[in-house]
């Protein structure tokens, strides 16, 4: 039994119930991301909670009320009874520059009010010092306007038990984050990467030269190069006091933030293009050399939009990053909606009767595209309008590596070299009619945004079954499985988890006999997930988590060889994202050793 509970550790930190194919044991941090609380957000956002008013009542009312989430609301009312022996004088201090900053500002809303401030806690140093940036001439007038409040802030920090409570106030936001936030950052980066085949590089190299006296000259020096390397981030900030609905995007040189609620579900937010841009930015630099040849016929596009009355940049640089990732959010949404529909389809098509039947489903299917096309079109012509100008050819340019599933690093030369000024003009114009179409579709509300992912019953009830999981009622969990199985036969998603709860259950099985049959089912379980994508698209990563399902299954059986040969298939696969590629590699070279 103890050998068996090995296994199971094993399992359960590699596998899961993910109803989007996103294993627990996805490790975030290996594609750049972090979810992870700010001292420095948490301080300055609870700092300007002490800024009161009265109503006309003469009731003590927040100067700066912004909605929350329901825990964030539960924890503003910790925090206000917490602080509630703040020093007067310190309370008045805050007050009184709240109360300035907000008149000063009469036309925008609190939520805008924050941002600044939030931006602001970026440029301090860690708590507990809090202390000013050294340099201050390269900040935004914006945050400059802010600066004056960290003093504020450092005196809240020493004068109030906040820094005492700080780090139970993590923990709390850590265990609201662990649910809907981080399972949806798994989803939407697994989801992106395996759209763009590639993985985001994560070190920026860059080489810096320096100068050394020679020694006995004072005229002679020497010039050396060396390489420098620099960590790059995605932290995701969950802030309990950020306001609900809302994603505050900082940038601070190699590191990119993106502070939200922490219950936000990340699939479809502006979080999704900050990550994009974390992921486009440094493909941008990298070809910075092929960029230059197509550079002043950039700069005339831009131009061109600028003397129409447009807003777009004047960096050719930002300009190309920003359409680049307006067209990689958008696309990959669209093939999304394509595959979940043709999917739908072909169940609908197999349990028709005759060809009519079938011939109908099918301009369904093709009516459904177009509105998902149109949906796009209407999404690329209004980050067009927000200075993504060139959003229209790299969405081409995008199709053309769906087809190929090639790496979008390893395309993205060709992308550039292939640009052609003189045929993006006139490009807004063309769609039109689709613009039209997809306005139409949004005023009745048929937008393809919600109506694909409300009309997939799988994933639905895969996410509802993961609960029973969660409680460990594996029983029920199985039932439900079973009976999902037998309405959508041959769907991968629903084998794959069936032998993951049948490999959770047999922890618990004390009998031996009894131990062996369920594990057996999960294997069969795991097989079927195989043989289901030799007929149909399977994502990659899923193949490859049961590949290394069944072999850690074979390990147990003290079948080593058999478990090489399983793992053997995993590496084959490749290192896609949300797969066991790094699993497999290390589980043959353990066996191997053990071989010898």
């Amino acid at each position: 039994m103890k050998k068996f509970l090995g296994f199971a550790f094993l399992l359960l930190c590699s596998l899961s119930i993910s109803a989007q194919t996103v294993p627990v044991g996805f490790d975030l941090s290996n594609f750049g991301v972090r979810i992870e609380p700010d001292k420095r957000v948490m301080a300055v956002l609870a700092t300007l909670e002490l800024a009161r008013t009265t109503d006309a009542a003469g009731n003590s009312i927040p100067l700066i009320n912004t909605p929350l989430s329901a825990e964030g609301a539960k924890f503003r009312e910790l925090l206000n009874s917490d602080n509630a022996a703040v020093p007067a004088d310190l309370r008045d201090r805050i007050t009184s520059f709240v109360t300035r900053y907000k008149r000063s500002r009469p036309n925008i809303s609190d939520a805008e009010l924050l941002s600044p401030f939030i931006s602001m806690a970026f440029t301090l140093s860690p708590a507990p010092d809090l202390a000013d940036p050294v340099v201050t001439s390269d900040l935004p007038g914006s945050l400059l306007d802010v600066l004056d409040f960290a003093p504020l802030v450092r005196d809240f920090y020493r004068r109030s038990n906040f820094s005492a409570n700080q780090n139970e106030y993590t923990k709390t936001y850590l265990r609201v984050a662990d649910d809907k936030l981080r399972s949806s950052s798994r989803e939407m980066v697994s989801e992106l990467l395996v759209y763009m085949q590639t993985r985001p590089q994560l070190v920026f190299r860059e080489q810096i030269k320096t100068e050394t006296q020679r020694s006995g000259s004072k005229k002679t020096t020497l010039t050396q190069v060396e390489t420098r390397e620099r960590e790059r981030r995605f932290v995701i900030v969950p802030e309990m006091l950020a306001p609900a609905g809302t994603v505050n995007f900082v940038n601070v040189k190699d590191d990119y933030y993106v502070i939200v609620p922490p219950d936000t579900d990340v699939s479809f937010s502006e979080v999704r293009r900050a990550y994009l841009q974390f992921v486009v930015d440094p493909l941008v630099i990298g070809n910075s050399k092929d960029i230059a040849v197509i550079r002043d016929s950039v700069k005339t596009l831009i131009d061109d939009r600028k003397k129409a009355g447009g807003t777009v940049s004047p960096d050719v640089y930002l300009t190309i990053s920003r359409s680049l990732v307006a067209a990689i959010d958008t696309k990959q949404i669209e093939n999304e909606r394509v595959q979940i529909a043709t999917a739908q389809a072909r169940q609908r098509i197999a349990q028709m009767k005759t060809d009519d039947e079938r011939r109908a489903v099918s301009r369904d299917l093709e009516l459904a595209k177009q509105n998902f096309a149109d949906e796009s079109a209407l999404r690329y012509s209004e980050d067009y309008e927000k200075g993504a100008i060139l959003v229209f050819y790299f969405s081409e340019q995008l199709a053309g590596t769906e087809e190929a599933g090639f790496d979008i690093s390893a395309s993205m030369r060709e992308m550039i070299l292939s640009f052609d000024a003189a045929k993006e003009a006139g490009r807004y114009d063309r769609y039109a009619d689709a613009r039209k179409r997809a306005l139409a579709a949004r005023t009745a509300g048929q937008s393809p945004a919600a109506s694909v992912i409300v009309e997939n019953p799988v994933t639905k009830r895969l996410r509802e079954i993961e609960g029973l999981v969660g409680e460990k009622n594996y029983k029920q969990a199985e039932s439900d499985l079973k009976t999902l199985l037998n309405a959508n036969p041959g769907e991968a998603r629903i084998f794959y988890n069936l032998g993951r709860v049948a490999s959770l259950s047999a922890v618990d099985i004390a009998d031996e006999e009894q131990q062996k049959a369920k594990l057996l089912e999960a294997k069969i379980a795991y097989e079927n997930v195989i043989r289901t994508a030799q007929g149909k698209p399977v994502d990659a990563a899923l193949v490859s988590l049961s590949y290394v399902a069944i072999g850690k299954i074979y390990e147990y059986y003290d079948d080593r060889s058999t478990a090489v040969g399983v793992y053997d298939a995993a590496i084959r696969i490749g290192d896609v994202p949300g797969g066991a590629f790094k699993e497999a590699l290390a589980a043959k070279q353990r066996l191997l050793k053990d071989m010898q």
